[in-house]
């Protein structure tokens, strides 16, 4: 077997397992066919630096229809003056955003990493490569929220000059209507991170972060919204340009012209399918948390709900911490992740209180509350030791056995498969 048939036997087995497994990562999701076929076209072989109709390269008239169309279908379905649809990753954007929104040295502040914040709005990514001074926000471990009241008293007193709103971990709507009102104040911008809820934003079951306040909104378009792993970032219009501007040439040359193809096709779908597959997404989020809480886990949010998005987030400190469960549940062909909580300490990185779960790609295969209820009960008899992990395994393959087709898509198709190509002989 040669080097090319090693790593082909990879993503075969790679494949299969996922196609055994109950994926619950909360930053994945799955792409349709048809946005797959943009990925092997040849727009992944070229360069289109610059901007629509102002390229640096012959060849590009018809890569600047396709980001037209990119621009435009993003301002429909966000309903938002401005849209800019080079970034290739949601750190990348939000890089940009801090190039245009902020200055070397200026204070900043978000929400830490251990109560749910994004590793790029903290000094270690990409606040720092800017040269950040970074503040946290006061935190409310009940509502698992900003805290408004702290918060004001800690912007009296520094000042920051950009408010970043958005997390890795997040269960509800943040309080954007009042940061912005605070921002105002002091004549500050608003950044809000809508990575992993971008398609319940355009499904319009979440907050929308412009109409309540925000100036930018960044978004990676692979999590909840079912595109190629990317990004965008719309604003108000006065900001356009400063925004256009760091993102090229100050982050993008080449913008992976194949992937943009295929965020075109994403969106089409999200705008016929978003708000269907949206309101599905939070309804199994809150029928899991339901079920984990009434067999024994616990489950966060629940004097709220236990969550308004794609999320569930549990403790299992008391189970051994969230890496222990995240490895047994692995074992049992369950995918998800351990997480920091926000009583936790970074230091607490290789074993945190948490695990946190994202229903947004089984509810893409078609999943409902019924199967919730299902997978519930199989995560607690895991990591309780109630069966044999043989037994829990092939529980899990049974589960999926009835989910392998793409749903809210135009053309529904086989999730899971290694790809063929057939060149046409013309």
């Amino acid at each position: 077997m040669n080097e090319i048939e090693v790593l082909y036997n990879q993503i075969r087995t790679h494949t299969e397992f996922y196609k055994n497994s109950i994926p619950l990562i909360a930053s994945e999701n799955l792409t349709s066919l048809s946005v797959r076929r943009c990925y092997v076209s040849d727009l992944g072989h070229r360069y289109a630096e610059g901007i629509v109709g102002k390229r640096f390269y012959q060849g590009c008239e018809f890569v600047d229809e396709i980001e037209r169309m990119a621009i435009k279908l993003t301002k429909e379905i966000f309903e938002v003056e401005h849209a800019n649809v080079q970034p290739i990753s949601g750190v990348v954007a939000n890089i940009a955003a801090f190039f245009a929104l902020t200055e070397p040295k200026e204070k900043i502040i978000s929400i830490s990493v251990p109560c749910g914040g994004h590793i790029s709005h903290d000094k270690y990514s990409a606040a720092g490569i800017r040269g950040l001074e970074v503040l946290h926000y006061p935190f409310d471990y009940e509502t698992m929220n900003i805290d408004i009241d702290k918060t004001k008293i800690l912007v009296e007193k520094e000042k920051p000059k950009l408010f970043v709103l958005g997390s890795s971990l997040i269960l509800f709507p943040q309080p954007v209507k009042e940061i912005s009102e605070i921002a105002k104040e002091i004549d500050a911008k608003v950044l809000y991170d809508a990575s992993h809820v971008l398609g319940l934003i355009a499904g319009k079951k979440f907050q929308h972060p412009i109409k309540e306040g925000a100036d930018v909104v960044t978004g990676s378009t692979h999590k909840t919204f079912f595109g190629p792993q990317r990004a965008i970032i719309m604003c108000k219009k006065e900001l356009g340009e400063k925004i256009d501007k760091a993102v090229f040439p100050g982050v993008v040359s080449n913008h992976h012209l194949n992937t943009l193809a295929g965020y075109v096709i994403a969106a089409l779908e999200m705008r016929e399918f978003g708000k269907e597959y949206a309101s599905q997404v939070v309804s199994n989020a809150k029928k899991l948390a339901e079920r984990m809480h009434e067999l024994g886990f616990k489950v966060l949010g629940e004097n709220l709900g236990f969550t308004e998005s794609h999320q569930v987030a549990a403790d299992v400190s008391k189970l051994g911490g969230g890496a222990k469960v995240a490895k047994k549940l692995e074992e049992v062909n369950i995918i998800l992740n351990k997480n920091l909580l926000p009583w936790d300490d970074v230091s607490k990185t290789a074993n945190p209180s948490g695990i946190r779960i994202g229903v947004q790609e089984v509810t893409r295969l078609g999943m409902k509350n019924e199967e919730m209820d299902v997978l519930a009960e199989i995560m607690w008899n895991a990591v309780n030791d109630r069966k044999s992990l043989d037994k829990l395994r092939d529980d899990v393959k049974e589960l999926k056995s009835k989910f392998n087709t793409i749903k809210y898509t135009f053309d529904e198709c086989i999730a899971y498969a290694f790809p063929k190509l057939i060149l046409d002989a013309d």
